[in-house]
């Protein structure tokens, strides 16, 4: 049994960012995986959005650790030539009901240190977006979007150029805290196959079975875990805007947007569809919803126009009908286990907060 520092489970964006800032602090950090590849889970199912920090509740970790990891992002892609692009945002009222909702966004984007927000008359945000039918539109020009597959690349490679190494293809069964560490049982082993001071659960979509497999570990600091599912679909042709586009959203969602990608093309989603498991096959009888809801803010779209794209799902805190919860960062402090930290509910802005975020928890862990 090999004896090691801190062992990260899971190598989605969030473990990736602190196996990263763990190893630069110079601690020995192993991965584990239980994929062939990093990001195959919800780290690659998003609209790689790089997030100003407009929507999430004052004070909470999801507004101060998407602001501050907003910038650390921007600063991060410029210095590793990660291409992304600041496109900004329009986040558009259909109706003169919706204008004071866009008030509200920009009061509270104003509370979370976003202050370059503008409220443009309809006229004005045609000129800007000709294409766009709107009464109002909140223009967010640091809102951008990314590769975040280059992303993750460049994460896992400082990490391991910090001393890190990644294991794939190992799926962590149980943990054990003993006197002298935490025993960490993998595959199908009887014998724990490594013991580490620290275990951070970054497992994402199963970071609460992870944290129920802990011998001993408390039940009630273990959440319900909803799975909220988001189905996606691409644009045959040209993109209609140049920035993305957002619907005055709902509770707990910000409603059917389009964004592009890099090269241009037009994408539309996530919906929201609770699910019991987890479930990537995309739901084509929900395209019609999807043409209703962009008809408000881009009417020209052709029947037809929509093809299937990808589905993912998030973990969410908060299930139908409840408000959205706040990220979750567990550790000693809270739960009473010594060298467990347990990450959950990280959904959006995860990508965005991701460099952020494994600076908090890096500073947990000592």
């Amino acid at each position: 049994m090999s004896d090691i520092d801190c062992i990260v489970v899971g190598a989605g964006v969030i473990g990736l960012a602190v196996a990263r800032a763990l190893a630069r602090d110079g601690r020995g950090v192993a991965i584990l995986e239980t994929e062939r590849q990093f990001g195959q889970h919800t780290s690659s199912r998003n609209s790689e959005v790089i997030h100003a920090g407009i929507h999430y509740e004052p004070g909470s970790l999801k507004a101060r650790l998407c602001v501050t990891g907003r910038d650390l992002l921007y600063r991060y892609c410029s210095r590793r030539s990660i291409e992304h692009r600041r496109c900004g945002k329009f986040t558009v009222a259909s109706s003169d009901a919706q204008v004071e909702a866009l008030q509200s966004i920009a009061a509270n984007a104003r509370a979370n240190g976003v202050h370059d927000l503008e409220l443009l008359e309809a006229d004005h945000a045609r000129r800007m977006e000709p294409a766009l039918r709107c009464v109002a539109a909140l223009s967010s020009p640091s809102t951008g979007i990314i590769d975040s597959h280059a992303y993750m690349q460049s994460l896992l490679a400082d990490a391991e150029g910090c001393g890190a190494n990644i294991s794939y293809g190992t799926q962590v069964l149980a943990l054990r805290p003993t006197d002298s560490g935490i025993d960490v049982f993998i595959d199908s082993g009887s014998e724990p196959a490594a013991q580490a001071r620290w275990v951070i659960n970054a497992a994402g979509l199963r970071a609460h079975k992870l944290a129920a497999a802990i011998e001993g570990f408390p039940p009630q600091h273990i959440p319900q875990i909803h799975y909220a599912k988001g189905n996606y679909f691409t644009l045959g042709g040209r993109a209609p805007f140049r920035r993305l586009v957002y619907p005055v959203g709902e509770q707990g969602w910000l409603g059917i947007h389009m964004t592009i990608d890099l090269a241009g093309a037009a994408r539309f989603g996530p919906d929201l569809q609770w699910m019991a498991q987890v479930d990537y096959a995309v739901d084509t009888d929900r395209a019609e919803s999807f043409y209703e809801s962009i008809r408000r803010y881009w009417p020209e779209i052709q029947p037809g126009a929509l093809q299937p794209a990808y589905a993912g799902v998030r973990p969410k805190l908060s299930g139908p009908g409840e408000a959205a919860k706040d990220f979750l960062i567990s550790g000693p402090k809270d739960h009473g286990v010594a060298g467990i930290v347990n990450l959950f509910g990280i959904e959006s802005p995860g990508l965005t907060a991701s460099l952020a975020l494994g600076d908090v928890v890096a500073a947990m862990v000592s």
